[in-house]
């Protein structure tokens, strides 16, 4: 049951104007100008929409795919991809038990030289397949990670490519003789890949039911497509979402069951990237654990993915409360779509173009900078003095390009939850450079209200990344301080924090 509270009437509005708009028969009917005239993307990334029908075809070269890495004895499957091409792998990975006669499913979307010398370690090339997953073909993280892999093993068929057609990695897989090319449907943008080759050929290797994952999509399609606001979930969403940015609430705070928890940063990245640009969008806080309503200030939505016992009290304090229902694992395929319904309906609401991402060159732009001209001096900033001009409705973002496996994430978490609890303020954890791939565009084009604090921890060794003069220890401290620079270029409060600075926030 929905406790919209504050936000009714903007919500009603949101219908109002959505339904006037012909938006949800609009949006099926691929017509560009919902969101603007200019079709340049838009109308050449909508092929979400169908997705799950035009992959069911697919699902005899997939399961073939699979049974032969289980024949072979493939004991790991490695994704190496960012952004829309880890994070749902990374969802499957860690929402679906693993299967003893199937590959291990892991996911590679870090430069943390500790975290690539282990998977290298912990996955050798004899007894594992590669997923070098790129829509764009020419991702440096991904194109790193797959140097390294060939670097160590002269057998190409323990590479497996996914990527759009007529791409340089595409290229690559048809004259190195890779295992395999999946050539994905262009028209799919990276964060509405999830139900197209970026997330089911990880799934068909770690032995995921690819027609049941599809078919729970296709079963949502008849409700999503209605017009009724009280039939569409996705439109459901949609409005309220909208309704609380033109609310002041834009900080959508999910809370999501357990078994699934890791949907959070698919929707993490979904949200962000689609809606946060042209000073606007919606804010979203995954991974922060529900506290009691005194801690939060007059700026959050909530939204929860199955019964929570917590968001009562905070509906009853007068926060908006969303519920969604969640089937678990076996109901990812329906999550996936209404989610991928509701953002692009809340990208017609507030006037964007939710498949775009104007802002996200600028930090690569700035990191090929860094990295031919050298790392600069960076002084750190007390965390004292960020969090000092923190005011009600920003939120912090904590940047850590640390090893995403190693306990200081947690002593991280634990800081973050202490600052939103002193400030009363949302927060977010993102660890570098996967972030970048995920929020980086609402931090430089949506709303100024976020509050950087940038840790980078120290890489007790490096590894080399084959064919560049570097290695992934300086790509990422390049990929840090280019992030910095732009964010401080555009005059947002960011600063270079260290890490025991910050982890005395919570003692």
């Amino acid at each position: 049951m929905d406790d919209l509270g504050p936000i009714d009437d903007a919500v009603r509005t949101v219908f109002d104007d959505l339904s006037a708009r012909r938006a949800v028969d609009r949006l099926w009917s691929r017509d560009h100008t919902l969101w603007q005239d200019d079709p340049t993307e838009v109308a050449d990334r909508l092929g979400w929409l169908d997705v799950a029908g035009a992959m069911a075809t697919q699902a005899e070269r997939l399961e073939v795919f699979a049974d032969a890495l289980m024949a072979e004895g493939i004991a790991h499957a490695v994704v190496m991809g960012m952004g829309g091409s880890s994070l749902f792998p990374e969802v499957l990975a860690r929402s679906f038990a693993p299967r003893s006669d199937r590959p291990s499913l892991r996911v590679l979307d870090t430069t943390d030289p500790a975290t690539v010398a282990r998977v290298a370690h912990e996955c050798p090339p004899d007894e594992t397949v590669f997923i070098a997953s790129s829509k764009s073909g020419t991702t440096i993280e991904t194109l790193s990670h797959l140097a390294s892999v060939l670097d160590r093993t002269e057998d190409p068929s323990h590479v497996v490519v996914v990527t759009d057609p007529d791409t340089p990695l595409a290229e690559r897989a048809q004259t190195e003789r890779f295992r395999a090319l999946f050539e994905n449907p262009a028209d799919i943008g990276g964060r509405y890949s999830a139900l197209s080759f970026f997330g089911l050929v990880p799934a068909a290797a770690a032995g995921v039911d690819v027609a049941a994952l599809l078919a729970s999509a296709d079963g949502a399609q008849a409700a999503l497509r209605n017009p009724d606001p009280g039939a569409n979930p996705g439109l459901r969403l949609a409005a309220a979402m909208a309704g609380a940015v033109r609310s002041g609430r834009d900080k959508l705070t999910l809370v999501v069951d357990g078994e699934i928890e890791t949907i959070s940063l698919w929707l993490e990245q979904l949200v962000a990237e689609s809606t946060g640009k042209n000073g606007t969008g919606v804010i979203p806080i995954a991974g922060e654990p529900l506290g009691p309503p005194a801690v939060y200030g007059d700026d959050r939505l909530f939204v929860g993915i199955g019964d929570h016992r917590g968001l009562a009290p905070l509906a009853a304090a007068g926060h908006p409360v969303v519920e969604v229902p969640s089937h678990g694992a076996a109901g990812l395929g329906e999550l996936v779509l209404t989610w991928e319904v509701a953002t692009a309906l809340c990208g017609a609401a507030l006037g964007i173009n939710p498949f775009d991402q104007p802002n996200v060159a600028e930090a690569k732009a700035a990191t090929a900078r860094v990295l031919e001209d050298g790392p600069a001096d960076i002084e750190t900033t007390a965390v004292a003095d960020l969090l000092a001009g923190v005011k009600p409705g920003d939120y912090v973002a904590i940047q850590a390009y640390v090893d995403p496996e190693a306990g200081v994430v947690d002593a991280i978490s634990d800081a973050r939850t202490s600052i939103r609890d002193r400030h009363r303020v949302a927060t977010t954890v993102g660890l570098g450079p996967r972030f970048l791939h995920s929020t980086g565009q609402l931090h430089k084009g949506g709303p100024p209200s976020g509050v950087f604090l940038q840790v980078v921890g120290d890489d007790p060794g490096d590894m080399a990344i084959p064919g560049q003069p570097f290695g992934f220890s300086a790509l990422k401290r390049a990929q840090a301080e280019g992030d910095l620079r732009t964010l401080q270029a555009r005059g947002l409060r960011a600063g270079r924090v260290t890490l025991d600075d910050l982890l005395e926030v919570s003692r």
